[in-house]
């Protein structure tokens, strides 16, 4: 199966549909009077659907094992047409639009069985996906207007050339693959004037974002959020907690991470780990949804 141990839970939905055709008004007018020798086909469809939409990853190979939260199926008459629809619903990594048009198959295929005694002509029909949010297709990975980063790497080692930087390259490839072009990349050390001369650089030159690396643990040269803090104009509590709620998820350590962001001026600073894990997995949990906080400073409604 697919990866998906680096996404974060989001609402997903998913409507599908599919139709059963019959072959003659005389059918249609049995399954409204309710005397369809095996039973009331649009109750025992929709126990069949159930048990359908939470069985689907049994039955599909590539199908992750998900919690199935909600689940409706309805049904519309249209001369010799029943439309089914299959409404699922979660909080989880990954969509639900394959186990709705599971439903909706198993439905449909439920009521062919029951009606092929008295109609040789039942035909199944557009199976297909009508709607499907939450995930990607609601939050595009990149943005539609032009943005610029700077990365700051801080450590005391790599500056000196004793280690090579993995966690700033990490964060470069993630920004370049939502579309935010970098503008600056560079490695000081530990030091809080130096921090905050860069910081101060980089913000002059109008950059939509600036993200720093390293300094966030708790050894005594670590000192990135002190550096930071000062310089915020707005702090914003929500990404850091994102950031430490994800980690946390992934490794108890994540809790020891004093990662802070906020604004100065219209200009987005966020501090994250020094580790490469620490770094990559702090992007995957605010990007590329945090981009939403331009829209927001243009004016835009959230």
């Amino acid at each position: 199966m697919v990866n998906i141990t680096h996404k974060s839970n989001s609402l997903r939905k998913a409507i599908a549909q599919a139709v059963v055709k019959v072959g003659s008004q005389q059918t249609i007018q049995t399954i409204k009077d309710n005397k369809v020798p095996k039973g009331n086909i649009f109750e025992m469809a929709k126990v069949a659907g159930l048990f359908a939409a939470k069985k689907t990853s049994d039955m599909i190979p590539d199908c992750h094992p998900l919690p199935i939260e909600y689940t409706s199926i309805t049904y519309e008459m249209k001369e010799l047409e029943i439309y089914i629809y299959a409404e699922i619903h979660t909080i989880y990594k990954t969509g639900v639009e394959v186990e709705a048009m599971h439903a909706a198959s198993v439905v449909a295929l439920t009521m062919y069985d029951m009606l092929k005694p008295i109609d040789k002509n039942v035909e199944i029909q557009q199976i297909k996906l009508l709607e499907k949010r939450g995930g990607k297709s609601d939050k595009s990975n990149s943005f539609d207007l032009p943005l610029t980063a700077s990365i700051l790497v801080c450590s005391d080692s790599i500056s000196k050339g004793d280690k090579k930087d993995r966690a700033g390259k990490v964060i470069m490839e993630k920004l370049q693959t939502i579309g935010v072009d970098v503008s600056d990349y560079e490695i000081i050390p530990d030091e809080k004037e130096d921090i905050q001369t860069k910081i101060r650089e980089f913000h002059r030159k109008g950059v939509n974002l600036i993200l720093v690396t390293g300094g966030t643990g708790l050894s005594k040269r670590d000192v990135t959020p002190e550096a930071v803090q000062p310089l915020l104009e707005r702090e914003i509590p929500g990404v850091a907690e994102a950031i430490r709620s994800y980690g946390q998820n992934r490794t108890p350590l994540a809790m020891l991470s004093r990662s802070i962001a906020g604004l100065i001026g219209n200009t987005l600073v966020i501090t994250m780990p020094g580790s490469t894990k620490g770094a990559e997995e702090s992007m995957d949990a605010v990007f590329p949804s945090i981009l939403h906080i331009f829209k927001i400073i243009e004016g835009a409604q959230h």
